[in-house]
């Protein structure tokens, strides 16, 4: 019981330090459209996903967009276009880690179907039309813009992510696989 609560404290600690540095990079970002794209973002979801878990890793990713939210750099799309990439990072190196843990790590890489794809629909098709007021026919035009630039936006963080997970693993920071 013990040995879980350290790990749960330690998992609690770099969940805050990964939103710190989400936060904290925050203001680089790149303006497309209405939204801000942040590839730090999806770096950080990388290593969350990978390190701490799911559902560590979708916290992470939520409190870290609200953050942005309140400072102002970030928008309304940052909870479609960060929270399923850290979703499907987690769920991707958690079953890796069964079936194939030496390539576990590679889970990285699914990050841009959660943000460059389900988070680009619901982006579009749902956030879009709800909180800029657009109609469901004039926004499915800019689905192409959001999976566009949520893709660059999450294929430049996936693999600043990746790297950064090696470079932590070599440094013996992070745990080996």
């Amino acid at each position: 019981m013990e040995r879980r609560k350290t790990i749960e404290t330690k998992k609690m600690a770099q969940a805050a330090i990964l939103t710190a540095l989400a936060v904290a990079l925050s203001p680089v970002f790149f303006p497309v459209g209405p939204t801000k794209c942040l590839p730090w973002q999806h770096m950080v979801n990388v290593l969350a996903g990978i390190l701490l878990g799911p559902l560590y890793a979708v916290a992470v990713a939520t409190i870290a967009g609200a953050l942005r939210n309140l400072i102002g750099t970030g928008t309304i799309f940052a909870f479609p276009g960060g929270i399923p990439g850290a979703l499907i990072v987690g769920l991707a190196h958690k079953f890796l880690q069964k079936v194939a843990p030496k390539w576990s790590d590679l889970a990285a890489f699914t990050e841009p179907i959660g943000t460059g794809l389900i988070g680009a629909a619901l982006s579009a098709l749902i956030v879009a039309p709800l909180a800029l007021g657009y109609g469901v026919i004039k926004t499915v035009m800019p689905l192409a813009g959001f999976i566009i630039a949520f893709s660059v936006s999450s294929i430049a963080g996936t693999t600043l992510g990746f790297l950064a997970l090696i470079g932590l693993r070599k440094s013996g920071v992070a745990p080996p696989r």
